[in-house]
């Protein structure tokens, strides 16, 4: 009896420990509550946006792009009619190769740009505040209708670039009537945007340690074999992330095309981008059921590409914790 009474007695201040702490956590619940409400109070607007403007039209451009739609009837339900006929149009299979080209071509001629700029203005130099701006301003106003105008006019007949070519005996006349430069035309645009991804270079070139260059340079590494063995390896994160931004951001190309082309995505089919097809069947061909479908092919398209480049970047991106 005595054992056990004193045991019975050692344990009760720990069970009247227990109860004003489990009070506690129960006082706290209520309070935790308010919190969380708060929070999905301040985050509605991005909630009811997100389902209004993004989720809501991706579910309804789903269900439109098995369905025969144009804007002014019901919908009728058709199954993969819009597919197959997709990929029988020889139109589609244009677009497709000119999007292709376009993407393959472009996309790195900017990345290269992008990248050799960012080494000059790596080194310090007077003015460099100036040319960072300079060079990073066309990124900002590339994309508008203005701009498309003003390229369209540099690159026609009697223009600056037919006069300039001509001086050298090139004959080609101007880039927008020809169709087979006038995609090139487009090219030159997107390369003269490269002030986004060389800001993001320029970040990365920072962060290089100066004392990898010296090293390499005792040991009598040249300028090339500095590049490759250190300062591509060591932005390689950086590439990949301008490499995947830049790869979408191509395929998304519409305004300029629209532009340049004066809306009808030509000469032939020069211009005829992807996106610029999809508007056609959309919106003046009155196809919403087509065009929604052609859209999720594009999803499709992209989101292989970015499964192919995260895949690929383990054999070619290096990051610090990697070598540790």
């Amino acid at each position: 009896m005595g054992p056990a009474v004193t045991l019975v007695e050692d344990s009760l201040p720990t069970a009247r420990k227990t109860r004003p702490a489990a009070s506690a956590t129960r006082g706290r619940r209520p309070g935790r509550r308010r919190e969380n409400l708060a929070g999905y109070l301040f985050m509605s607007p991005w909630i009811a946006g997100f389902l209004l403007l993004t989720a809501g039209p991706m579910v309804a451009s789903l269900y439109f792009a098995f369905t025969d739609y144009n804007l002014f009837n019901t919908p009728k339900w058709v199954g993969f009619d819009n597919f197959t006929q997709m990929f029988d149009d020889p139109r589609w299979q244009r677009s497709v190769e000119v999007t292709a080209k376009y993407v393959v071509i472009g996309t790195p001629l900017k990345l290269l740009l992008a990248l050799g700029v960012a080494m000059l203005l790596a080194q310090s130099r007077r003015g460099q505040a100036f040319y960072r701006a300079a060079f990073y301003a066309p990124s900002l106003i590339g994309a508008s209708v203005s701009v498309g105008f003003v390229w369209r006019s540099l690159f026609s007949d009697g223009a600056i670039v037919d006069r300039s070519q001509s001086f050298f005996g090139w004959h080609v006349g101007g880039w927008v009537g020809n169709a087979d430069w006038v995609l090139y035309c487009l090219v030159a645009l997107t390369v003269w945007q490269f002030g986004a991804p060389m800001v993001i270079f320029l970040a990365g070139l920072k962060q290089v340690p100066r004392e990898l260059y010296e090293a390499a340079e005792m040991d009598g590494a040249g300028p090339l074999r500095r590049f490759w063995n250190i300062t591509l390896p060591m932005i390689s994160p950086v590439l990949f992330f301008n490499v995947l931004l830049e790869t979408i951001h191509s395929f998304q190309i519409f305004g300029s095309a629209y532009v340049v082309s004066n809306s009808t995505c030509g000469p032939a089919d020069a211009t005829l981008v992807y996106t610029c097809y999809l508007y056609q069947q959309g919106f003046q061909n009155a196809r919403m059921g087509f065009a929604a479908a052609m859209a999720w092919m594009l999803l499709l398209a992209v989101a292989l590409v970015t499964a192919v480049l995260f895949w690929s970047q383990k054999k070619w991106v290096h990051y610090e914790e990697d070598a540790r």
